[in-house]
């Protein structure tokens, strides 16, 4: 059986081969130094992001990062979720609604009006299961890279 548990300092090293996995999946590669600071701001108690490992005995086999902001659109502040990676060989367990429901659970005891995300338009398996979680919100982002 598998549980979502929050990332403790002891986990880096069963974080990391996920979240490089996650970085193949989308064809980057971050320098060391993001993922540095993207671990350190994930375990700082004063940062906004957090994050969340599916695991199952010893094994990591998913995760999930995720922000807290505040917004022009609410009172209270909303959730983006940031990041979500199961591993290959843990597909199609449930884990990624599993953790996709870890966020909605603190999105809610944090008092935010809403969770939401991103995802590649290629990423049909993904938008299957969200789908069955979530409204689509109709908005293509616009971006530029400084």
């Amino acid at each position: 059986m598998s549980a979502i548990r929050p990332l403790r300092p002891e986990d880096r090293a069963a974080w990391l081969p996920l979240w490089q996995g996650y970085q193949r999946f989308y064809e980057v590669e971050l320098p060391e130094a993001v993922t540095a600071t993207t671990w350190a701001r994930l375990l700082d108690p004063r940062e906004p992001v957090w994050g969340a490992l599916a695991v199952e005995g010893d094994a990591a086999l998913g995760l999930v990062h995720y922000i807290f902001h505040r917004s022009t659109w609410s009172e209270g502040a909303v959730c983006y979720l940031n990041d979500l990676f199961v591993a290959d060989a843990a597909r199609g367990r449930g884990l990624a609604r599993q953790l996709i429901e870890h966020v909605y659970e603190a999105a809610q005891l944090a008092g935010c009006a809403k969770v939401y995300w991103l995802t590649h338009e290629t990423n049909a398996t993904a938008q299957a299961l969200y789908d069955k979680v979530a409204e689509r919100s109709g908005f293509i982002q616009y971006r530029k890279t400084l």
